[in-house]
């Protein structure tokens, strides 16, 4: 999606949800415009990869190739660390937000929330 549209990750994701609604969680996962491909083995994550891209094809869904990472092990996403051990939250956000200065008032409190 072009840059600057309103609310448009979360547009994004609201058409995403329904061209993959049989595949979400079973064989991957969809956030904002991040695909998530998994498997039990390297076999599974090939098949369900090519499922993936299959339906990416049937909808005239475009990649962009240069973003794309594949048969990765582990990964960051939304600030934490997933692989094979599980999930861990990256200890370099932890560290970023502990050497942040205390909010002093009510407009850094919501500047800190975003």
């Amino acid at each position: 999606m072009p840059f600057g549209l309103c609310n448009a990750p979360a547009t994004f994701q609201r058409c995403m949800v329904p061209i993959f609604q049989d595949k979400i969680e079973t064989s991957m996962e969809v956030f904002m415009d991040d695909f998530s491909v998994f498997g039990s083995s390297f076999d599974q994550c090939l098949i369900n990869l090519e499922k993936m891209l299959r339906r990416c094809v049937e909808t005239n869904l475009m990649l962009n190739w240069e973003k794309c990472h594949f048969m990765v092990t582990k990964g960051i996403v939304l600030g934490h660390n997933i692989s094979r051990d599980g999930i861990q939250v990256d200890k370099a956000k932890i560290e970023t937000i502990s050497k942040l200065p205390p909010p002093t008032s009510v407009k850094a409190v919501r500047s800190f929330l975003g």
